[in-house]
């Protein structure tokens, strides 16, 4: 295999179409159960692909290299084998900044929430940081989780209790869950109904193309943003990983305008 996709499940993946629409190469989903994903990482048969959930950090110790963006952020959606050798990259984090950039969404001085704690999370509380959010708290259903606290990191975890108790007064949500994905689109990782000071609800699930969450945040007149200008643009930024040539950003929101007319 040259070019594709690993992941758990990948029912719901655009990704073969991004790519196929931004490169001229032939990507391949191949969805793994952990015990597969052992296997296909000690073979490394492939050129490049991308990593989704849950297996962003699982992949790591199989690299001989990260480049020093995934290596803060601790989380790899993008590998490549340079000869032999092969070096894991995260283009989430430019896919997210350019998501926030794009629909006008201001965290600079604001108290964030990030739901979950996974390979997503992690690369969005450090494009908090770098942005300049004034407190970000990653919401975690593990009590385990929650009782460590990073506050020289930037960030505090806290349970989803602790969430509705004190930190309703949060500007932005950020939902990193897989709660509301297809097939299972009825559920939601959270009630917004309390949070009367947000301003923005950014819900990294890509299909559906509005979720649960989504909807509740604009019936209550709050700006809500979904995924899959972040998927669309990360692509882009693996692609030049992967030919070691650069696009232009403009093929972001082309691509991206094709995608909504097909989904």
């Amino acid at each position: 295999m040259r070019y594709g996709l690993i992941g758990e499940r990948l029912g719901h993946s655009y990704s073969k179409i991004i790519h196929e629409k931004l490169a001229d190469y032939t990507y391949d989903l191949i969805p793994l159960t952990r015990e597969e994903l052992v296997s296909f990482m000690q073979k490394k048969d492939f050129t490049a692909i991308n990593v989704t959930i849950p297996y962003k950090q699982e992949v790591i110790p199989y690299l001989d290299e990260l480049d020093p963006l995934a290596k803060e952020i601790g989380a790899v959606n993008t590998i490549v084998n340079r000869s032999g050798h092969y070096i894991g990259y995260n283009t989430d984090f430019y896919g997210f900044v350019y998501l926030l950039t794009k629909n006008q969404i201001d965290v600079f001085g604001k108290k964030c929430l990030i739901l979950g704690n996974g390979g997503t999370s992690h690369t969005v509380r450090a494009v908090l940081k770098h942005l300049g959010a004034s407190e970000i708290l990653v919401v975690s259903r593990n009590a385990s989780d929650a009782v460590e606290t990073d506050l020289s990191e930037g960030f505090q975890t806290i349970t989803y209790e602790e969430c509705y108790d004190k930190h309703t007064d949060a500007k932005v949500i950020i939902n990193t869950t897989p709660l509301g994905m297809y097939p299972n689109m009825d559920a939601s990782p959270l009630d917004l109904i309390t949070f009367t000071s947000c301003e923005a609800v950014v819900d990294a699930i890509f299909n559906p193309l509005r979720t649960k969450l989504a909807l509740q945040a604009e019936e209550l007149g709050i700006k809500a943003v979904t995924g899959l200008e972040m998927l669309v643009a990360q692509a882009k930024q693996a692609i030049e990983y992967f030919l070691d040539k650069k696009l232009e950003d403009q093929v972001i929101e082309e691509v991206y305008q094709e995608m909504l007319k097909v989904i």
